[in-house]
């Protein structure tokens, strides 16, 4: 069993890549998304949109399956619960970065994605 990390900024590529594994696939922005497939961002939400995912990823794992998070992961204590989980269920663990330049799907801003990059731990 796998649980792989994909990181990166907003446009890198993380979701395309992450489509590409055979494996569970979560993000905190899949909370975002109404029953008609919009996305519905609200900030006041995202404490909740990554516990939601956490919560996702445990049953995943519990379950036996291999699992793929694409979130960004600017700092390094963002994938603390993660690295948890896949000491708790005995999953390998495998953390990827992706530094491509693409359209981001959610219209980040390029001053938000400046700050983020600001802040990126490598």
């Amino acid at each position: 069993m796998k649980l792989t990390l994909i990181r990166g900024l907003p446009g890198s590529g993380k979701t395309t890549l992450a489509k590409t594994y055979d494996a569970q696939h979560f993000e905190a922005d899949m909370y975002f998304v109404n029953d008609h497939g919009d996305y519905c961002y609200d900030p006041s939400l995202i404490e909740q949109a990554h516990l939601w995912c956490q919560k996702q990823v445990k049953q995943a794992l519990a379950k036996g399956e291999d699992v793929v998070v694409a979130n960004t992961f600017v700092r390094h204590w963002e994938m603390k619960t993660y690295k948890t989980l896949a000491q708790q269920f005995n999953a390998d663990l495998e953390i990827i970065v992706c530094n491509g330049k693409y359209q981001n799907i959610h219209g980040v801003s390029d001053a938000v994605i400046a700050k983020m990059r600001a802040r990126w731990q490598d």
